[in-house]
C-alpha cells in the first residue's frame, strides 16, 4: 500500500507518496495536483510542469497537435451529460 510521508504542514508544501511499484507521487497540498518520478527529483520537476499547465501556462493544442495524439479536432466530447455524451456538433 502506498505510504506518505509528512515533511511539512498539511496546509502547505508538498507530500511524497511512495508507491508500491516503486515510484514516488509528489502532491501539491494546496491545489491537488500530482505528479510522479522514479525519484523525488524527478517528482518535483513532474510536479513543477503540472503545477505550470494547471496554472494556465503552456501552449494550447492547435488541430496539427490533436492528429498527432490520434485525435479528431472536430469532435468533441460532453462528460456527465444525460443522454448522448458523444457529439459531433461542436458542442
Amino acid at each position: 500500500m502506498a505510504s506518505p510521508t509528512r515533511e511539512e504542514p498539511p496546509e502547505d508544501g508538498v507530500e511524497f507518496i511512495h508507491e508500491d511499484d516503486g515510484r514516488i507521487t509528489a502532491r501539491d497540498r494546496e491545489t491537488g495536483v500530482a505528479s510522479y518520478g522514479d525519484t523525488k527529483v524527478e517528482a518535483l520537476r513532474m510536479l513543477a510542469e503540472a503545477l505550470e499547465l494547471h496554472e494556465g501556462g503552456g501552449e494550447p493544442a492547435d488541430d496539427e497537435n490533436l492528429r498527432e495524439f490520434g485525435l479528431d479536432p472536430m469532435k468533441r466530447v460532453v462528460r456527465n451529460c444525460p443522454n448522448s455524451c458523444d457529439r459531433d456538433d461542436g458542442t
